[in-house]
């Protein structure tokens, strides 16, 4: 991580945690304060936006809960079958397992 992503980062952290609304202007005069030298202004605009209406400590309290994709299938559709969509598929099982016997030899043959 670059110095200016790491100021930037710091700076929004100390806005949060203020509760201080997160802009660009605010980010650059927090940076400005600490003397952090050669921070293009491009960085506290993307981290302005990127937060822009979320709750940061909502985010670092939920870091690594997931809350990805569905799960395989998602959700049934509206007016499906729910009873048939919550049961899990069976998995068919093997007609007959292979063995080494099987095929004339052994490992330590």
């Amino acid at each position: 991580m670059s110095t200016a992503e790491l100021a930037a980062s710091y700076a929004a952290l100390i806005l949060a945690d203020e509760a201080v609304e997160i802009t660009a202007d605010k980010l650059d005069t927090l940076i400005k304060a600490a003397k952090v030298a050669d921070i293009e202004p491009i960085w506290t605009q993307l981290f302005a936006k990127a937060l822009e209406g979320k709750d940061v400590k909502d985010l670092l309290s939920n870091v690594g809960s997931g809350g990805g994709a569905p799960a395989a299938g998602g959700a049934p559709a509206a007016g499906g079958d729910a009873a048939a969509a919550a049961e899990p598929e069976k998995e068919p099982e093997a007609a007959a397992e292979e063995s080494d016997d099987d095929m004339g030899f052994g490992l330590f043959d």
